[in-house]
């Protein structure tokens, strides 16, 4: 397995540091629904996840989830609802877009909120040890203690090495960052009643639910590339000099959504949340058509390009009708090695997703010569779950993929329809049956009747 190192600038042969690979997601700050930009990378580490397990890794991944942040106080000033009432509803709302997505489910998923006394063991430590001091406002860790600042980012100008920093003027340079805020609505802490920074939290997450005795905390750790500088910067900067070790042996990043070629940013205006697009389209489209652009990329979305992504996922659901109640043989190893191996290359999915589609044409092709085969049926079924477990696609019912965007009213009449269509058939009322065929088709339903029933799906 080969993966991009961000910090180095290279790609690195993949070994870990035991018999159990750590990874470490920086997850979503919930005071708001889930946008795009978390959908890309929560599904490209979701990706990577899998294609661990299935070169035969073990793995402990945590993502988190940041909830107190000046984000979140702000939402409780705008709506006078507390910080918990805030945040559970976002992470409950982040849960459900990252199941329709189908986003495995992390091994732990810490809040900040439950690791607060490790926060403020964290911080008295770096305290301890020289590494931060105290204004009239917080807790600062001073960045001219520790030599390797900036080693991760590679930020070495002082514009960009203060960019996205707050800023006081107070503070011993402009680049140090801001370890504990004072507020005295929050928690106490020997150095002041008060909160956790940013930084600091996913520093003493890391370091709580991950660490060992290796010179790494953990072996992946991984964002989005807007977190390099200067989330990911700041948290291997208190691990240098607070713990004595390096936060992560591999850095992982993943490229910018951009709607319609700008920037995606809620001050643009155009930043496009989870649940607004699985309106439109099925999760698994959504899905899909992420993973379509390499993960490092950025991802331009348009509306254009998510249909024409959900034709090509069409043919492997059409594919499924075709071997529909088969039973699973074994995996063609041809088509499993090559789908490894584009994805052992840091990730491939152009590559692979090419492979998939050369996979359906040859199977079609296939079909057509021998329908009744159930040898090559039952091998089309095992490279389809190989399919599903692997790159997260293809998982659900074929009937049900088809019939997206069907409201429950409009279903229970389709079903009603059918169930007369089925009695008129059994008493040899074809005439019926066929009225019936012709008022489905007009409501854009086709109808396929098979050994185990019939089942429709949206023309």
């Amino acid at each position: 397995m080969q993966i991009y190192d961000s910090s180095k600038k290279t790609k690195l042969e993949f070994k870990p540091e035991g018999e159990i690979v750590r990874i470490y997601v920086c997850g979503p700050t919930v005071y708001d629904h889930s946008h795009l930009g978390h959908a890309k990378s929560a599904i490209s580490f979701d990706l990577l996840r899998r294609v661990l397990v299935e070169l035969g890794y073990k793995l402990k991944f945590v993502r988190n989830y940041t909830d107190i942040d000046d984000k979140i106080l702000k939402k409780m000033s705008e709506t006078n609802q507390s910080l918990e009432e805030i945040t559970n509803f976002y992470i409950k709302s982040y849960e459900d877009d990252m199941k329709a997505l189908n986003v495995l489910d992390p091994d732990i998923k810490p809040k900040a909120t439950e690791c607060v006394k490790d926060m403020i063991n964290y911080i008295s430590n770096l305290i301890n040890k020289g590494f931060a001091y105290k204004l009239d406002d917080g807790i600062y860790f001073d960045t001219t203690k520790d030599k390797h600042y900036l080693s991760i980012s590679g930020r070495e100008n002082e514009e960009n090495s203060v960019a996205r920093i707050e800023a006081n003027n107070y503070k011993n340079n402009q680049r140090d960052f801001v370890l504990w805020k004072f507020d005295e609505n929050f928690y106490d802490a020997p150095f002041g009643k008060g909160r956790p920074g940013w930084h600091s939290e996913c520093a003493a997450m890391i370091k709580k639910y991950l660490s060992n005795d290796s010179e790494f905390e953990v072996d992946i750790h991984a964002g989005g590339s807007d977190l390099l500088f200067p989330h990911h910067e700041n948290e291997a900067a208190q691990c240098r000099c607070g713990e004595e070790k390096t936060l992560s042996k591999y850095w992982m990043h993943n490229g910018f959504i951009q709607i319609n070629n700008e920037k995606m940013a809620k001050s643009l205006g155009n930043s496009f949340f989870v649940k607004d697009a699985l309106k439109l389209y099925h999760g698994e489209v959504i899905r899909f058509y992420l993973l379509s652009t390499h993960y490092r990329a950025n991802f331009n979305y348009s509306l254009q390009d998510l249909n024409a992504s959900k034709k090509r996922l069409d043919k492997l659901y059409r594919l499924k009708k075709r071997v529909y109640g088969v039973k699973e043989g074994e995996v063609d190893i041809g088509f499993k090695d090559e789908i490894l191996k584009a994805l052992s290359d840091d990730l491939n999915t152009s590559k692979a997703l090419a492979v998939v589609d050369e996979f359906i044409a040859n199977a079609n092709e296939v079909l057509d010569k021998e329908p009744k085969n159930k040898s090559i049926k039952s091998q089309i079924v095992a490279n389809i779950l190989f399919i599903n477990k692997v790159i997260g696609i293809g998982i659900i019912d074929n009937f049900e993929y088809f019939q997206f965007g069907i409201d429950e009213q409009s279903k229970q009449k389709i079903d009603e329809l059918i169930s007369k269509r089925d009695e008129a058939k059994k008493v040899k009322d074809f005439q019926t049956a066929d009225k019936i065929r012709e008022e489905l088709t007009k409501m854009q339903i086709s109808i396929m009747d098979t050994a185990n029933g019939t089942f429709w799906e949206k023309i």
